[in-house]
C-alpha cells in the first residue's frame, strides 16, 4: 500500500494503570467474545494465557494508550482491510517493541493474524512454544479491555464498523505500553 493511499493520525494519552483497569477492563465480558473467535487457544497472542493476566497488569504504573487513526483515500473493501493496515501495523509494532525494551514496560498490540510466522500456522496448535516470543504481543482486548470505550472516552473517537462490504471511513489501531513506576523514558510511536 502506498502512503498516498491513506493518511494516519497518531494520538496518545496516558492513564494510571489502576484507573485504566477500573474504568475500562471487564475481563469476563471481553474474554467471552474471545472464546467465540477461532484464534482463541490457537494463537500465542490470544487467551487463554498460561500466566495471571491481572498480576502482570498490576506490575505497571502508567498505561500509555496509542490510537492510530487510518483514513483511506478511497472506499476500502472489507476483504482488503488486513492487507491495507499491515504496513502501519508492522511499523507500530516495531516501535512498540523498541519502547518496551527502552522502558522495561509491556507492549500490547492488535487483534488479528500474527505478523511473524507468515503462512505457517501458530506453533500453539502443535502445543509448541511461540516461534517469536520476543515479538508477539497480545491485544488489549485479549486482556479484557474495552476498546470502544477506550476510543470514545479517552480519544473522543467513535469505533465504526464496516457495512455493505466496505470498511468504515476510518480504521483505528489501538495499542498500548504499560510502564513501570518512575520510568520517564520518551514514549512516542514516531521513530
Amino acid at each position: 500500500m502506498l502512503k498516498s493511499d491513506y493518511t494516519v493520525e497518531q494520538l496518545k494519552t496516558e492513564i494510571p494503570v489502576a484507573e485504566y483497569i477500573a474504568g475500562f477492563r471487564d475481563a469476563d465480558k471481553f474474554i467471552r467474545f474471545c472464546r467465540e473467535c477461532p484464534s482463541y487457544g490457537a494463537s500465542w497472542g490470544c487467551p487463554p494465557f498460561e500466566f495471571d493476566a491481572e498480576a502482570l497488569l498490576r506490575r505497571y504504573e502508567r498505561a500509555i494508550i496509542f490510537a492510530s487513526k487510518i483514513v483511506p483515500a478511497d472506499p476500502l473493501p472489507l476483504s482488503e482491510v488486513q492487507n491495507f493496515i499491515r504496513p502501519e501495523r508492522m511499523e507500530i509494532e516495531r516501535r512498540l517493541l523498541d519502547l518496551e525494551r527502552e522502558t522495561g514496560g509491556r507492549a500490547f498490540a492488535y487483534v488479528g493474524r500474527c505478523l511473524y510466522c507468515g503462512d505457517e500456522p501458530c506453533a500453539r496448535l502443535a502445543k509448541l512454544p511461540c516461534r517469536h516470543p520476543d515479538k508477539v504481543r497480545p491485544s488489549l482486548e485479549a486482556f479484557g479491555f474495552d476498546i470502544a470505550g477506550t476510543l470514545d472516552r479517552l480519544f473522543g473517537i467513535e469505533l465504526k464498523w464496516g457495512r455493505d462490504g466496505y470498511a468504515p471511513d476510518y480504521l483505528v489501531l489501538v495499542s498500548a505500553l504499560f510502564v513501570p513506576a518512575h520510568n520517564t523514558a520518551a514514549t512516542s510511536l514516531k521513530a
